[in-house]
């Protein structure tokens, strides 16, 4: 089953079933590594989001098992995360150097990236524990589906979607409250707020395409970008932070500072144009949009 909650399904059937599928692909990812134990992480982080944006979308229904579950994949997450993070960073290295305004800064970059691999791959040979932690992981994942299946939902197809609406309603106001945050003198955690409400944003639109599968598809998409705009705006602040926390790593004092160039060049870059593309995609009114998701789920119901 695709990620999606059909109308005109039960609605505890489909939400077990969106999310025992979520794990069980984690599950699988971990003990498969297709691509290597740190892809299969990346992958496994991929199916934790797309699972806490589903069990948000539930929260006022369940809200000890959405608190519960939320913070059993939270913490899991974090628990595999450090190589992944440095792996990142060189991605984020990556994207400065392709946009490069001069050769000098290019060249900066590239040896940039060279650092960042090494320390990628020191942090992967003094890595402790992975095998373990690996097992452990799948073992919670495997605890976590069980907890899925004791969730249920009351009442019919009305009820249900007045609560779509509600929680619709929910996330589009703390989006708007979040973009507007990101306004004037706004701090890079301003803009990881507003990343994360467009992600639950575009994964509702996801779940519930069937209810107008054109539109929340052009919406997803929109959100999509707006998305992957915030993350480099986020990267880009983890790697400076990266510098001030580890600056013996930049031995030569003009590559920093064309780093350093390159970061601030590009965060007002982002931030510039993730503010306009964010303004398009929440224009509407969220009070309006949760009653247009409550009509089209009962249409699409009956």
């Amino acid at each position: 089953m695709a990620y999606r909650i059909r109308p005109d399904c039960d609605f505890t059937e489909a939400f077990r079933s969106v999310a025992t599928e979520q794990l069980e692909s984690a599950i699988t990812v971990l003990e498969e590594r297709p691509d290597g134990a740190h892809e299969a992480i990346h992958s496994f982080r991929k199916n934790l989001k797309r699972l806490r944006s589903l069990y948000r979308l539930v929260a006022r229904e369940v809200p000890e098992f959405q608190e519960h579950e939320n913070a059993r994949l939270r913490d899991v997450a974090r628990s595999l995360s450090a190589i992944r993070d440095a792996a990142a960073l060189i991605g984020t290295a990556q994207y400065l150097q392709q946009s490069a305004r001069e050769p000098e800064e290019n060249e900066a970059l590239g040896r940039i990236v060279t650092i960042l691999e090494g320390r990628r791959d020191w942090m992967a040979e003094a890595e402790s524990g992975l095998e373990q932690r690996l097992a452990e992981t799948s073992h919670v994942l495997k605890e976590a589906i069980a907890a899925v299946d004791t969730v249920s939902f009351d009442g019919g197809h009305r009820k249900n979607a007045r609560k779509l609406a509600k929680s619709w309603r929910r996330t589009a106001r703390k989006a708007r409250t979040a973009l507007a945050a990101c306004h004037g003198e706004a701090s890079a955690d301003d803009f990881h707020v507003l990343r994360k409400r467009t992600y639950d944003y575009r994964l509702y639109h996801a779940l519930l395409r069937d209810i107008w599968p054109g539109a929340m598809k052009a919406k997803r998409d929109a959100a999509k970008e707006l998305v992957e705009d915030l993350g480099h705006i986020h990267d880009l602040a983890v790697l400076c932070e990266l510098v001030e926390a580890e600056p013996q790593l930049f031995t030569r004092n003009d590559d920093l500072a064309h780093l350093l160039d390159a970061i601030i060049f590009r965060q007002q870059e982002d931030r510039r144009h993730a503010l306009v593309t964010a303004e398009a995609i929440f224009a509407d009114d969220p009070d309006e949009e949760a009653q247009r998701i409550e009509l089209l789920w009962l249409t699409a119901a009956s």
